[in-house]
């Protein structure tokens, strides 16, 4: 009786051995028909090898598309490199053998290859190169391989990854004679809410050249009702894309506008050079990078968390020297520090022309802010625009305790409110001027370098903002945190809500239409601050 036992699991223990031996490993024969000097042969072993779901036949199908595959008369695949690589191994080898023949494509092979490494790529281990895969087959149905695109979505586990198959699945089963089956690919298609499957539904509808359906009605209908879903979805998803998009462009106004909102509400200097602390920023930004590129490329990641400390002291050290050496000569003259101000931005821009050229450069997201969330349908959200929202949240937090808990905030409060009495009491103003300049111009680097995740970084780049900011300040109030942040972010939003409508140029107009409207009606913006000059 023991004896039939140990019989029996050793059986069982041989048949698991070879079913897991079977599913990732690749026949010998099947890799020697690669070389048959029949072109069937060849096509028939990369399509039995795509549909095998073997992690062995997926990597000789990504060989083969580099063109350069030795095969030998045993069934060993080599990869023409330097150094030649064992495919079903992975590991180097000396040299390919001598008796191993090439395998030849042509176009026909060339174009099955690409299909039957994309069903292959089903089963491999990565999430992405799954979805990428699936999304692949997404732009080549074929109703009679649903059952590999069920093998795979059986043997997945992951959300995304199961997703994608089974949209690959409904395309397929778009094809398919089977009225039922291309029923709920219809369902299944209307419900993703993507504009992508809109062509392929809407060649049900299309119409024989004697004016009759080639769908039955059934079809019809559900594809008639498809498609309205997708349309409402797509509306969703563009309001809420112009909505996400509006509050990131926002977050990028709130930090290039804070600074001003500091310098103009403490000191009323309209500094047009403020652009250029913005761009400032962005280049201190990629020095940092290119910095951490040539000392220690490991972290190159993590650049940005150097970046921002950086971007700020340096934004703040070339603020407070144009304070002490340019403003505070010209108080008092409004027009003379306009003139001043905009001389200094063309000299900051000459400088970075003369330094880095008159060409941008490029600062690239870390990988932790590469790529975006899909939210629903078409609707992606980029990594980089969500954090640089909460990065402008963050600073509007720490600026608004420094201004609330600190000495010099209270000092910059008291200038702002009454000058002359703050002086009277022992506050030092120009010490206060010149630490209020350099905040501001350290929060305009800071502004900087979300800029410089968001494109390329050149020597006119603050001169995009410097308007916006203008407007933002004057909106929100003078001199006033919240409404600063009010501003910003309504202004983007209400920007991007209508330039799909009316385009850029007049969405523009119309912003600008608005805030000369307001202010004619409330000059002291969203929040009333007390004058400079007040005695109470």
């Amino acid at each position: 009786m023991g004896s039939r036992v140990l019989r029996w699991i050793c059986a069982c223990i041989w048949v698991w051995m070879a079913s897991a031996h079977a599913t990732t490993s690749l026949d010998p024969e099947l890799a020697k028909q690669l070389t048959a000097s029949q072109i069937s042969q060849r096509l028939g072993a990369i399509e039995t090898m795509g549909q095998s779901g073997s992690p062995q036949a997926a990597k000789v199908l990504e060989a083969l598309t580099l063109a350069n595959v030795f095969v030998t008369p045993q069934g060993r695949v080599f990869l023409d490199s330097k150094p030649p690589i064992d495919v079903l191994t992975g590991e180097p080898v000396a040299q390919i053998p001598e008796a191993a023949e090439r395998v030849r494509l042509n176009n026909r092979l060339r174009g099955a290859l690409q299909t039957e490494v994309a069903y292959a790529l089903l089963f491999a281990e990565r999430p992405d190169t799954q979805i990428q895969a699936a999304r692949q087959l997404q732009s080549r149905p074929d109703a009679t391989r649903v059952f590999i695109l069920q093998r795979a979505l059986d043997a997945s586990s992951n959300t995304e990854v199961r997703d994608a198959i089974a949209v690959s699945m409904a395309i397929a089963s778009l094809q398919s004679d089977d009225l039922a089956m291309k029923l709920d690919a219809i369902e299944q298609l209307g419900d993703s809410g993507r504009g992508q499957f809109k062509v392929a539904l809407q060649a049900l509808l299309a119409q024989s050249d004697n004016g009759t359906f080639d769908q039955p009605p059934s079809v019809r209908d559900a594809t008639a009702l498809a498609l309205e879903k997708i349309e409402r979805q797509q509306t969703i998803q563009t309001w809420l894309g112009n909505l996400f998009f509006g509050l990131s462009m926002g977050s990028v106004l709130l930090l290039a506008a804070l600074g001003l909102a500091i310098i103009f509400g403490l000191m009323g200097v309209i500094n047009m050079a403020h652009g250029e602390l913005l761009m400032i920023g962005a280049y201190s930004t990629y020095l940092v990078q290119s910095a951490v590129q040539a000392w220690w490329p490991a972290g190159i990641d993590f650049y940005i968390l150097f970046a921002i400390p950086v971007a700020f002291v340096v934004t703040a050290c070339v603020g407070m020297v144009l304070e002490k050496t340019v403003i505070r000569w010209l108080y008092g003259r409004p027009l003379e520090t306009l003139l001043a101000t905009w001389g200094v931005s063309l000299i900051l821009i000459q400088a970075v022309r003369s330094i880095f050229g008159a060409q941008n450069v490029e600062v690239a997201n870390p990988n932790w802010m590469s790529g975006g969330w899909q939210v629903m349908g078409d609707l992606v959200v980029s990594y980089n625009r969500i954090y640089i929202f909460f990065f402008a949240l963050f600073v509007v937090a720490v600026l608004w305790l420094a201004l609330n808990h600190t000495r010099i905030g209270l000092f910059m409060r008291a200038i702002t409110q009454n000058r002359r009495m703050a002086n009277c009491v022992g506050v030092p103003t120009e010490r206060v001027d010149m630490f209020a300049f350099g905040l501001g111009a350290g929060i305009a680097g800071l502004g900087g370098v979300a800029l410089s995740q968001l494109g390329n970084v050149g020597p006119d780049l603050g001169r995009t903002y410097i308007v916006d900011s203008f407007m933002v300040v004057v909106l929100g109030g003078v001199g006033q945190l919240a409404g600063t942040v009010i501003a910003a972010l309504s202004l983007g939003t209400i920007n991007k809500l209508i330039e799909p409508m009316s385009g850029a140029v007049i969405a523009k107009i119309a912003i600008l239409v608005f805030i000369i409207l307001f202010i004619q009606k409330r000059p002291q913006g969203i929040f009333a601050p007390k004058g400079r000059s007040a005695e109470a």
